[in-house]
């Protein structure tokens, strides 16, 4: 019986985000498979050929992934696309998510803050009750096997110590751990280098003292969701019209929009002082709206104390609008980055911001902040612009610079679909992890050329333990059968 939840579909059962405790949840098909021809119109026959050849060695080989929820933010929209495509290359993938209950996330909450560098107070209740006691409970009756686990961000991190999931295990990190606050990286440190490797998006985001392999890995879209398909204006002004109706926004007015979880790090506050900013500098005739657009993510309890602040402190301003927790979210988030005049990203922290790939693919430019994985995706005045996230005024200039300059504003969001087709597409994402399922399963002992450090120090260790074991003088039939552990075995024999 494994205590983590496995995401098959329950007919008749209600459908949540995550997890909680003595509830058996999800609705992910993982039996899905999405043949790699489907995607060729997107990156080319010669890309799929490629990924067809790395995969024809592992045949039948495991890849399991492991989070903390079904919906809310990048890494679950990711696994939702990623598995099934692997399924379709023939490897055996699958996903659980971990259970846990409202104290749990909350905890977890805070080592995402802290591990990006915020201070604020833990006890030791909350890790070894919240956090550790809820990772023993899950552990207690699990027992996973696999050539590759993929374990994901913080939550379920401690998993690897359990002794109840073999294989090779690897932490994927989706986060900007290079400056964390020292009490939660000390604390997570030695489980961290349990792994086998770690996954990080950007060598920038590597914290210090790993003695494991390290990866690169980006986050990428996939251009089959409904989200990401591109939608004519006259689609996306259907989509739109009952919220349009509902919030009294004229369509023919420019909108600039700002979607993303209500997160501290993302920075809206910024966002909403810029818009204010813009209207005191030119009065614009017809004046533009500024459409905020996030969801409530499970795994995320600061997220609604969030919204409502930066509600407060919009007051009733009638050209900026919040639209939370919409009905047919992927279509109305697509449509509406597609008839935007613009996209703003300014978060503090980032470990992508996978939002950003999913505007450019919309053809839609992007201010973005100098920050983490968005600098890879908005190249300055190529697809978009790049500030910095406290820069009011830079901000609110650029803001008036997609306004005033319409023609260059779509120049730049012809630009940026193009980038995130050659670099941020699904079967990227897919051929990195085949190139790590090859490696680790010894298929190819090359390393991976997103490999960031050399030897280490528990690739070191492996070598000197192989080597002595050779060493050893075999022992004798007779002496291997006095050996307690070949005891033991012989015993079970029948």
């Amino acid at each position: 019986m494994l205590s983590l939840v496995t995401l098959y579909h329950e007919e008749g059962k209600p459908m949540n985000n995550r997890a909680h405790e003595e509830e058996f949840i999800g609705h992910f098909n993982p039996e899905l498979t999405i043949s790699p021809e489907e995607y060729e119109p997107y990156v080319g026959q010669k890309k799929i050929e490629e990924l067809k050849r790395l995969a024809e060695p592992l045949l039948e080989r495991s890849w399991v992934n492991i989070n903390s929820t079904l919906i809310g933010g990048g890494v679950a929209e990711m696994l939702r696309s990623a598995i099934p495509l692997a399924r379709g290359f023939g490897i055996n993938a699958c996903w659980y998510i971990i259970r846990g209950n409202d104290n749990f996330f909350q905890v977890t909450k805070k080592f995402h803050n802290m591990l990006q560098g915020v201070n604020c107070p833990i006890t030791l209740d909350e890790i070894f009750g919240a956090y550790l006691d809820t990772i023993h409970v899950n552990a207690k009756n699990t027992f996973i096997t696999s050539d590759m686990v993929v374990i994901h961000d913080p939550q379920p991190a401690a998993m690897v110590m359990n002794g109840v999931i073999y294989g090779n295990v690897l932490w994927r990190c989706h986060i900007d751990t290079s400056s964390p606050n020292q009490d939660i990286w000390r604390f997570l440190l030695p489980y961290i280098n349990h792994y086998a490797g770690a996954i990080f998006t950007m060598p920038e985001f590597i914290g210090s003292d790993l003695t494991i392999p390290l990866y690169q890995v980006m986050p990428c879209i996939d251009p089959k969701t409904e989200k990401n398909r591109h939608y004519t204006d006259s689609e996306a002004l259907t989509i739109l019209d009952p919220l349009l109706s509902e919030y009294d926004i004229d369509p023919d007015r420019p909108i600039l929009a700002a979607i993303s979880r209500y997160d501290i790090h993302k920075n809206q506050y910024t966002i909403l002082k810029a818009f204010k900013k813009l209207r005191t500098v030119k009065k614009y005739d017809p004046s533009p709206y500024l459409i905020f657009l996030g969801n409530t993510a499970d795994d995320d309890p600061e997220g609604l104390s969030i919204l409502m602040d930066l509600k407060e402190k919009a007051g009733d301003d009638p050209d900026i609008k919040f639209w939370v927790d919409v009905k047919n979210n992927d279509h109305v988030v697509g449509a509406l980055m597609h008839i935007a005049r613009g996209f703003v990203h300014v978060s503090t922290r980032e470990g992508f911001g996978l939002v950003v790939s999913e505007a450019l693919w919309q053809s839609t430019p992007v201010i973005g902040s100098r920050v983490g994985g968005i600098t890879q995706q908005v190249l300055d005045n190529e697809t978009g612009y790049l500030v910095d996230p406290a820069d009011v005024d830079a901000i609110a200039a650029k803001m008036a610079r997609l306004l005033d300059a319409p023609e260059e504003a779509a120049y730049l969001g012809e630009q940026g679909r193009e980038h995130v087709r050659k670099h941020f597409l699904l079967p990227e994402l897919v051929r990195r992890y085949l190139i790590l399922l090859q490696f680790y399963t010894g298929n190819n002992q090359e390393l991976p050329e997103f490999r960031l450090n050399d030897l280490t120090y528990s690739e070191t260790i492996n070598i000197v333990k192989a080597k002595n074991m050779l060493n050893k003088k075999l022992p004798s039939p007779d002496q291997c059968s006095e050996h307690v552990c070949c005891k033991r075995h012989i015993n079970a024999t029948p």
